[in-house]
């Protein structure tokens, strides 16, 4: 039985006769119709209530909680597992409104032939979205099992409680989960209305509970899509033209089909790849195949020494973000400058890897793209079939976040997969792939002018940023490249101007201060040379790093302490809290530091609207040198109701030390005819030895609150407060992204 074929009971029909429930309901119900009955005409339609979370565009129960007779719970999620502990999270959830131990739940996760449409797993929307539904779902089930059983035994519902699977009354008897449900019980709308436990009644959310898809990770276990190996697999390689628009003008692959092992070579317009039994033998294959391809065409880069500065050169759509005049006191002091960042990528430890199998007509692929609906979307376009003839099924992968390459893999996989039917492709990239093929995350360039008052308070701010799109996701085909290399290639949809709460190269440009005149302006670029998509945070990146960084200039200007001088123009209490804390926690001061130190401060509300944060940062600059070394750092996050405070702190952790490594290290080269920085040699990342030594987070308690993505809170303060604790500790202050040690050394004058 399908879904589809289940008969649809009102939610108050599976209620009937259970209680005390009926009872509310019912009255309800009369007092409804009395208050709007006027004889001969109907009653004008209600509106519905919006559902809370991802229930709104999945409100049947059964999409997310499903119990069979035996008792066992299963929960499901639209969201992936990342690595950033989702899995753990909403177990815990799931747990504490069932009133079952997270270990009995059996948790599914992105999976197109099980799993709610939950569109990408991204923005740190998943406890705020899939936690809610799952929580207000789970809550909403406890009832419904509560009120089951109360029609059993004739008695009202509140003199019965949920514990450990079973229903139980004050004499003791019980009944468990799997004795009360039934094949439709479940398969009812969700109502709006829940009735959450209360938070000093909670045994499982709020408390650290360790991470469920670690040991795998520790011990070497094959968790990864890059571990998935299938019987009778083979191995495939692509190869990429060596420039992005080149097509395939000649190929004599005799040899390589004489090669051992080799199963096939797959031509398809531009579209190159081959199929080996071993994965060596494909890389073998590969390396001879990109010998004798012969290729043409294709677009010239632009000169690197002056891209950045000829952003605000070419041609854009003017968006206002925020404007407001308010009038008030003169300008006495004025601050301009210009801040930038490069290209960067996402540095995917494990090159993206994708497995695929067609098979009676149905293509299955296993991947670690963060949407699997939208990638289904996407392939059954490139394929020419109808979405249901794909299976996308999310297994996570050794480095990601962001739109990386995980969805051209699945695409390249998926192709390659038409021409060996039955047997299941593994497709890898190679290091060289990755990093030039991977959408980047987009360079910016921005500049601000902000102005004091003779009493050193903030009366304007205009703020101009140059960039583009920074989400190229798939959901079209011509989002691919496997897809763009066919005979008849799919265009890259357009990139559009859309200026939205959530923001996108916009995102976090609006400073949360209280300032009278403000004008923030998006030059949005339709155009720019490299192939961009989604890396954490988006525009908050560079947006919080500049907007911090002037708050410094603006408090050194007004002879301001700069915690004191952000606190003077913030009035939002949860800002001031997570600002308070950090500064208390990191022992902020203006005491001098040795030499060659410097302390630094930085404050944003990820996207203005999800978690609050606030950092401060020792840093070392060796004068010699040049490398800045960060010592300690404290943090303050209020991420709102806390599910797992040890999973807040280390997304937290982890997002500070990504950002502080794209701050000093990171940024994609290139020359006319390519990218030059192809391995971890040409773009260095943060290693071990460069790690801060001690990172303090500490989590603010706000029970009863609604969830607040945490995932990106931390990218756009660090680069900020690294900004800002050179400039204290030099006296020079960089503008530009990344900070490396000859930048460092030229701005000191050594």
């Amino acid at each position: 039985m399908t879904r589809s074929d289940v008969k649809k009971p009102t939610r108050r029909g599976v209620l009937a006769g259970t209680g005390s429930l009926v009872v509310s309901f019912a009255l309800l119900s009369q007092a409804l119709a009395q208050e709007g009955e006027v004889q001969g005409t109907a009653p004008p339609p209600q509106p519905k209530p919006k559902l809370p979370g991802s229930l709104s565009g999945d409100p049947f129960l059964d999409a997310w909680i499903r119990i069979d007779a035996k008792g066992e719970v299963s929960v499901f999620t639209g969201k992936a597992e990342l690595g950033q502990g989702v899995k753990t999270a909403i177990l815990q959830i799931a747990a504490e409104e069932l009133e079952i131990d997270p270990a009995a739940i059996r948790l599914i996760t992105a999976d197109t032939s099980q799993t709610p449409d939950e569109g990408y797993t991204a923005g740190s929307q998943s406890i705020q979205n899939s936690g809610t539904a799952i929580r207000h779902a789970a809550a909403q089930v406890r009832e419904i099992l509560i009120g089951q059983a109360a029609a059993r035994w004739q008695i009202p519902a509140d003199q019965l409680r949920a514990e450990n699977g079973r229903v139980i009354r004050a004499d003791g008897q019980a009944f468990d989960y799997g004795s009360l449900v039934s094949a439709e019980i479940l398969h009812v709308e969700a109502s709006s209305q829940s009735r959450l436990k209360p938070t000093d009644r909670f045994r499982v959310m709020g408390k650290p509970m360790p991470r469920v898809d670690i040991p795998a990770k520790v011990t070497g276990m094959p968790i990864y899509v890059q571990d998935l190996r299938l019987p009778d697999m083979v191995h495939a390689r692509v190869v990429r033209p060596p420039r992005p628009g080149a097509t395939l003008a000649s190929l004599d692959s005799a040899e390589v089909e004489r090669m051992p092992g080799v199963v096939a070579v797959v031509r398809n317009g531009s579209f190159l790849a081959v199929v080996a039994e071993r994965e060596f033998q494909a890389i073998q294959a590969m390396r001879l195949l990109e010998a004798t391809a012969h290729w043409s065409g294709g677009a010239r880069l632009p000169k690197p020494d002056t891209f950045i500065q000829s952003l605000t050169s070419l041609p854009a759509q003017q968006g206002v973000v925020a404007e407001r005049s308010q009038g008030g006191a003169a300008a006495a002091q004025t601050f301009q400058a210009a801040f930038t960042r490069p290209y960067q990528i996402h540095g995917s430890i494990g090159p993206s890897c994708a497995v695929a199998q067609f098979e009676n007509g149905t293509t299955t692929v296993w991947s670690h793209t963060q949407g699997v609906y939208p990638d289904r979307a996407a392939i059954s376009e490139m394929l020419a079939v109808q979405p249901e003839q794909v299976r996308v099924i999310h297994v996570e992968g050794s480095g990601c976040y962001g739109h990386n390459g995980a969805d051209d893999a699945a695409a390249d996989a998926a192709l390659i997969a038409q021409a060996v039917p039955g047997r299941p492709v593994r497709l890898q990239w190679m290091r060289e792939q990755e990093h030039a093929w991977e959408p980047y995350g987009p360079a910016m360039l921005t500049e601000v002018r902000a102005s004091l008052d003779q009493s050193g308070k903030i009366v304007e701010w205009n703020y101009d940023l140059w960039s583009n799109t920074h989400s190229t996701r798939p959901g079209p085909a011509g989002s691919l490249i496997a897809a763009q290399s066919l005979p008849t290639p799919f265009q890259p949809p357009p990139a559009k101007l859309s200026i939205t709460p959530s923001g996108n190269g916009d995102r976090n440009a609006v400073p949360l201060y209280a300032i009278p005149n403000m004008r923030v302006i998006w030059h949005f670029l339709p155009e720019m040379p490299l192939r961009v998509s989604a890396l954490r945070a988006l525009g908050a990146y560079a947006n919080v790093f500049a907007i911090e960084s002037t708050m410094d200039e603006l408090a050194l200007m007004a002879n301001a302490d700069p915690v004191e001088f952000r606190l003077r123009h913030m009035e939002d209490p949860r800002a001031r809290a997570v600002i308070e804390a950090t500064a208390a926690g990191f022992g902020w001061s203006r005491d001098p530091l040795p030499e060659g130190r410097g302390r630094g401060f930085a404050f944003a509300r990820y996207k203005n609207l999800a978690a609050y944060l606030a950092l401060a940062l020792e840093l070392e600059v060796e004068r010699e040198t040049g490398r800045s070394r960060i010592i300690r750092v404290t943090a303050a996050i209020d991420s709102g109701e806390v599910v797992n405070p040890d999973g807040i702190r280390n997304q937290t952790e982890g997002g500070i030390i990504q950002s502080a490594s794209w701050t000093l290290y990171e940024s994609v080269t290139f020359e006319e005819t390519g990218i030059t920085s192809i391995d971890w040699s040409s773009y260095p990342i943060m290693r071990f030895g460069s790690v801060p030594e001690k990172i303090d987070v500490r989590i603010m308690d706000r029970p009863g609150e609604p969830f607040l993505g945490t995932g990106e809170a931390a990218q756009g303060p660090t680069p900020a407060a690294i900004a800002n604790a050179i400039r204290h500790a030099t006296g020079k202050r960089l503008y530009d992204i990344p900070f490396r040690a000859e930048k460092v050394k030229a701005a000191i004058g050594v």
